[in-house]
């Protein structure tokens, strides 16, 4: 193949719609677009081989926004709906894009079983802590006491913890970026398309109009690098100004606990080392909450085993009668090695 007729690498306008984007300006959801383009653009990725699926919500606009195939399907569905197109064709390259509400309220159970059947699929969900779409309503994630329409006293619920309730639902990858950090989302985002199964990325996501800084204790420039912990596997759980702080195990209480480094506080080989594989680890990081502890950052757990559709789809006996033949062949038909046949077919 000569120069003149080699295939230039995509770039991330290549995914780009022509759709004018319309989200309220200054929403961290133009970031994630960006990021999830270029991060496309960066493995390769086809437009004619890729399919992004949506539920309800301001997230779910993101299928317009891709030149690539996509569904914008009913309110907390999407798991079911790529469930269904992976299945139908898995060379498809399927990502699930879904907000708070969206995946953890009316989509709870959506989410939950396709993390524990761990389908080939990229979730991205959008974490704003709010109902943006309808209006600042309270979603599973607002935080006890906060005040929106629907909890004017605020809020009596406890929060859902995205990460922690995809890693008791049995998901093999589960992982953590901020939406203003797109060079550590994007790396994110790549790792959990390499991943094979089930891919779960929990992306803070500030909501401008509804739940401006809700996540400023943390993504704040001058409190990022002393309430961040980027986990990094086989690494010490290091943060703070220089590394100056870290997280010890506790044994006595079995949590984890900040400390500080150096002289008059713990040794390096004190601290944690972050092991991907370590799901206990994993639960530990994911319940550490601001302001007392550090948010935890990057890829909390990995630890692959194969996926529901290449289990599904190993021993699928080639077909026999076609679909018009059941149709009206008869109410029952029968399964086996030599294929499909209708009741009336083997009468």
């Amino acid at each position: 193949m000569t120069e003149a007729t080699q295939t230039p690498p995509p770039s991330a306008k290549d995914f780009a719609s022509d759709q004018e984007v319309r989200w309220c300006p200054g929403c961290g959801d133009y970031a994630i677009l960006k990021g999830v383009q270029k991060t496309l653009a960066d493995i390769g990725a086809s437009t004619e081989n890729t399919v992004f699926v949506s539920g309800i919500g301001c997230a779910a606009r993101f299928p317009y926004y891709m030149s690539t195939y996509g569904f914008h399907t009913i309110h907390g569905r999407a798991p079911a709906l790529a469930t269904g197109l992976k299945l139908a064709n898995p060379d498809l390259d399927v990502w699930v894009i879904s907000g708070d509400g969206d995946a953890l309220s009316i989509g709870g159970n959506h989410t939950l079983h396709v993390l524990r059947r761990n389908v080939d699929l990229q979730i991205l969900l959008f974490n704003n802590e709010i109902y943006g779409l309808t209006k600042g309503q309270a979603s599973p994630t607002s935080r006890r006491g906060t005040v929106t329409p629907s909890t004017p006293r605020g809020s009596f619920s406890n929060p859902v913890h995205p990460a922690s309730f995809a890693i008791g639902a049995g998901a093999r990858f589960v992982a953590r970026g901020i939406d203003i950090n797109l060079k550590h989302l994007t790396g994110v985002m790549k790792e959990a398309h390499a991943h094979r199964g089930a891919s779960f990325v929990e992306i803070f996501q500030n909501c401008i109009v509804f739940n401006d800084g809700c996540f400023s204790e943390f993504t704040d420039k001058s409190r990022a690098s002393s309430m961040q912990v980027l986990v990094e596997h086989g690494k010490p759980l290091r943060f703070g100004p220089d590394g100056s702080r870290g997280l010890r195990f506790n044994s006595e209480s079995w949590t984890l606990e900040a400390v500080d480094v150096g002289p008059g506080g713990a040794d390096e080989e004190d601290l944690v080392v972050h092991d991907e594989t370590n799901r206990a680890l994993a639960l530990l990081l994911a319940e550490l909450q601001p302001p007392v502890h550090p948010m935890a950052i990057g890829v909390l757990y990995r630890d692959p085993a194969q996926s529901y559709d290449e289990v599904m789809l190993a021993d699928v006996p080639p077909a026999g009668a076609s679909v018009a033949d059941l149709l009206a062949g008869g109410r029952t038909w029968t399964v086996g090695d030599e294929g499909q046949r209708s009741d009336a077919a083997a009468d």
